[in-house]
């Protein structure tokens, strides 16, 4: 164990981020939930909310993201699904597309996953799997795939028997290393991760027969091979870059299929967590034989059902199984405090940011909470209502907040913006 926590502290001060402070995909630069260093740190909530600029916006619980000044998002209007691009500094809209049909359920309408920019394009994915490569500037497709038409994966909707994301849609975002764009495409052909070129859409590898869940993708490096690792409806695996080759593999066929979990890499070791299985720390190492992942510890009572934790300083920091706060020692997987009545109703979603030592924490109820990131108690330094009930993570970048429930986006100055 004091091997794994000095990995952690390694992997906490190194990690590699763009040097921007901008949120260009799901959980930030480096997909981990953190700013990207040198962000302005907040020291304190405003006293109350004064955004910078507001907008109307139509239903989802997509994620906004930034880069180089310019925000984007996704909702419904009309019938469809479309994608915007404003200006981050005053709200201004730029172009808007739609892309594709809506989809509604009991839970709302609207796309669900969250899109990424990468240089001059802007990759967006609906929930009945149409996928759409466009020109950030202008919105033109410059290429495009549909998981049911190019893959053979039919998106049923509520005629779907399990919460898979044939069922509730295609939520998990896909996600980019070198020239390679892996999206959860899902299907039982050898579809489950496919690869594209993400200049020009053509496919480079496609493995695996695992149905998606809800889960985002993650890249991480294990004994010297990078791999995308994957939390599916069935399992958690990790598949090589290059060829797609799955790697190693551990069965997690779980109720409802309802995984929505990021992977967070802590050294060599991934945790996932759900409903279902609580949270879970497995060891991926190479043996002479091949790879395998074993189970390093788990907590199987913290049920942590849709958030991802963040990981500062060896402590993985999350919603917890009712309205409560915690941190977890992510050597041992033991709570190291609980802080209880961290929202109104019932709370299954926390967005948590960390910005340095500062946490940001988006409660489901619209409540914004700052606190330092301490394995020795809850110091909270600051609590705001700034939205209505949301289960959109949002974006920071250069001391700005961006925030949506499902009928507005705001921008909030939380920190002096670097100039």
């Amino acid at each position: 164990m004091k091997a794994l926590a000095f990995v952690i502290l390694l992997f906490t001060a190194d990690s590699a981020y763009p040097a921007a402070s901008d949120w260009p995909q799901w959980r930030g630069p480096n997909r981990d939930g953190h700013a990207a260093p040198g962000s302005p740190v907040p020291d304190k909530l405003p006293s109350e909310v004064k955004p910078i600029w507001r907008l109307e916006i139509g239903g989802g619980f997509s994620s906004p993201i930034v880069a180089a000044d310019t925000l984007y998002y996704l909702d419904e209007a009309d019938g469809q699904e479309v994608a915007h691009a404003v200006d981050a500094s005053t709200g201004r809209e730029k172009w808007r597309l739609p892309y594709a049909a809506v989809f509604e359920d009991e839970w709302g309408k609207g796309p669900r996953s969250t899109p990424m920019v990468d240089g001059e394009r802007l990759y967006v994915q609906a929930c009945n799997g149409e996928f759409r490569c466009l020109r950030a500037t202008d919105g033109k497709v410059l290429w495009q795939t549909s998981f049911e038409k190019d893959f053979g994966v039919k998106f049923l909707g509520s005629k779907a028997n399990e919460g898979t994301a044939s069922r509730r849609g295609n939520n998990g975002s896909g996600v980019i290393d070198g020239n390679r764009l892996i999206l959860p495409v899902g299907g039982q052909n050898r579809n489950s991760l496919v690869a594209f070129d993400k200049l020009t859409g053509k496919v480079l590898w496609q493995t695996g027969n695992d149905e998606a869940a809800y889960s985002s993708f993650v890249v991480a490096s294990f004994a010297g091979t990078r791999q995308v690792l994957a939390f599916t409806a069935e399992a958690l695996l990790g598949a090589n870059l290059e060829n797609g080759d799955i790697l190693w593999r551990v069965p997690y066929r779980t109720a409802a299929k309802r995984h929505a979990a990021t992977p967070v890499v802590i050294g060599d070791c991934v945790t996932v967590n759900s409903h279902t299985i609580g949270l879970i720390c497995l060891s991926v190492s190479r043996t002479e034989t091949g790879w395998q992942a074993k189970e390093r510890w788990a907590n199987r009572s913290l049920k942590i059902n849709l958030a991802t934790p963040v990981l500062v300083g060896g402590c993985l920091y999350s919603v917890g199984t009712g309205k409560n706060f915690v941190c977890v020692d992510a050597a041992t997987g033991e709570i190291k405090w609980s802080a209880p009545n961290f929202g109104s109703g019932n709370v299954d979603y926390i967005a948590v940011i960390a910005i340095g030592s500062r946490l940001l924490a988006l409660v489901e109820d619209g409540q914004l909470v700052l606190l330092e990131a301490s394995p020795n108690s809850c110091k909270e330094l600051g609590r705001l209502q700034v939205c209505g009930k949301t289960w959109s993570h949002p974006a920071y970048a250069n001391g700005r907040l961006f925030v949506r429930d499902r009928r507005q986006l705001l921008c909030l100055e939380l920190a002096a913006p670097k100039s």
